[in-house]
């Protein structure tokens, strides 16, 4: 083996400026056109009431590791006991856990999120090991309690809009409460009507009388259950909302209201068991798609995200909750069932802008095809440029390859100009620097390109270009105005 010096022309420091910015063209895209943009996180599952309410946050382990699963899989991987990673056990030991973890996540995306959030807002370029962990979760912990509430990591990141993910049945208080401040930072709610889509069993009822009570209307059929849920984007569409998401494992299959599925309806109401898995499916899709009726109606973006297998660890489930890393890929056939669904709202003008996002690399031409299908107007006369978005690579397809891979197949069978760029999709306040990778990503592909004479040298249209899609293109995508 030959031992290169550090000062080797051919080795570069780890995340030093130039970091995936491989020519020069893609340094000075970077620097003179992206790098100082404002940040518009159109959709993540920040806490509103974190943000509202400047929280101060105790340690690293609070901010850094609670609720990222994410880590949690690492951590799993390496050995660490489940103890240290999502029990009630001394913050310190959990941190020192993941220091001792991070150097086995060579390669894996986490290890350039890990690095590239402690040198930002925290300034330490130290690499986080089991010897370093002690200085760094101590360094950190002091700046956490003297300098980086909520509100101030959203401002060192220049984050101008985020878009919080909330159930129809949220009072949505804490946004209320952030825009009376009238501060530089917007905060908006995103309707997730997910947990209401019809299915057996006594947590849809609760969730269906939750839903009853805050929307004061007493929900017997299909009928006022769409009352209800129209009151609620009402509500939301009042305090902001410009957009819905959906999560689902495959889109349902598009039907029509029916006196079968009424009644299915009101039996599932009624706690009986004899409806079945075809009919659910069928009901989700009539719901689904009155839905979406009314997000046209309102201007909103309509999101889903489709392909995710959830909660796959039974036993793990049953000990933590949801959403804690027991989830895959799923395989599903996903081309047919949205195909219909986007045609039939299609056909009566009534397809909103929409954003797909797919986890299933495997269906990532899928995804880059189907929305040009429906391009164009949203109502007749009104064409939208962009309006079909292929969003950006979503979970375990957010990384480097991911990235790349969907911006080329978006380059070949779309247009890349009219590209609305990178979401967090995260928990945590200290993810905002995927912003930063998903742009330097970018450049250097464009820069590579214009090296490689694949592209002209015309910076002046490729800078613009790269700053529409990393900023100016989401900020006209979303009607916040209207």
């Amino acid at each position: 083996m030959i031992d290169l010096p550090s000062s080797h022309p051919t080795t570069r420091g780890f995340l030093d400026e130039n970091f995936i910015l491989e020519t020069e063209t893609a340094r000075y895209l970077y620097a003179e056109f992206v790098r100082d943009l404002p940040i518009i996180d159109y959709h993540n599952h920040l806490s509103p009431a974190e943000v509202a309410l400047d929280k101060r946050y105790d340690n690293m382990t609070e901010i850094w590791l609670q609720g990222d699963h994410y880590k949690w899989r690492a951590m799993r991987a390496n050995g660490v006991p489940e103890a240290l990673i999502t029990g009630s056990t001394d913050p310190w030991r959990s941190f020192n856990a993941w220091a001792h973890t991070v150097p086995y996540t060579m390669r894996n995306p986490l290890y350039h999120w890990t690095h590239m959030e402690l040198k930002k807002p925290f300034g330490i370029s130290d690499l986080l090991n089991e010897a370093s962990a002690r200085s760094i979760y101590d360094q950190c912990n002091e700046q956490l309690q003297s300098r980086w509430t909520a509100r101030a990591l959203l401002n060192e990141h220049k984050v101008q809009v985020i878009c919080t993910t909330d159930e129809p049945t949220d009072d949505l208080r804490y946004h209320r409460q952030l825009a009376s401040e009238g501060t530089d930072l917007t905060m908006l709610p995103t309707f997730r009507p997910d947990a209401l889509f019809p299915a057996t069993g006594q947590a849809w009822r609760t969730r269906v009388a939750e839903l009853a009570t805050v929307s004061g209307l007493a929900i017997t059929d299909l009928d006022s259950f769409l009352e209800a849920m129209q009151q609620r984007i009402n509500f939301f569409h009042e305090t902001g909302c410009r957009a819905a998401d959906h999560g689902l494992a495959q889109m349902p299959l598009t039907a029509n209201r029916s006196n079968q599925l009424d009644t299915a309806f009101r039996q599932l109401l009624a706690g009986q068991t004899n409806v079945t898995p075809d009919q659910i499916d069928q009901l989700t899709g009539c719901i689904l798609l009155e839905l979406c009726r009314m997000y046209h109606q309102r201007g909103w973006v309509q999101q889903f995200h489709l392909g995710a297998l959830r909660q796959i660890n039974t036993r793990l489930t049953k000990q933590i909750g949801i959403n804690i890393g027991v989830d895959s890929i799923n395989d599903l056939p996903q081309t047919a069932r949205l195909a219909r669904f986007l045609d039939t709202l299609d056909q009566t003008g009534q397809l909103t802008k929409t954003v797909l996002y797919n986890l299933n690399p495997a269906d990532n031409e899928t995804f880059a095809t189907m929305i040009g299908n429906f391009q164009g107007e949203s109502t007749p006369g009104e064409s939208t440029p962009g309006k079909m978005q292929w969003g950006s690579a979503w979970w375990f397809l957010d990384q480097k390859d991911g990235m790349e891979t969907q911006l080329n197949i978006l380059s070949n069978m779309g247009l890349l100009g009219r590209f609305i760029g990178m979401v967090t999709d995260s928990r945590s306040l200290l993810s905002f620097s995927r912003h930063d990778y998903f742009r330097r990503l970018l450049c250097n592909i464009i820069g590579t390109d214009v090296e490689k004479g694949l592209l002209p040298r015309d910076l002046t249209w490729l800078g613009q270009m790269t700053a529409n899609i990393a900023y100016h293109n989401v900020s006209t995508f979303f009607d916040w105005k209207h």
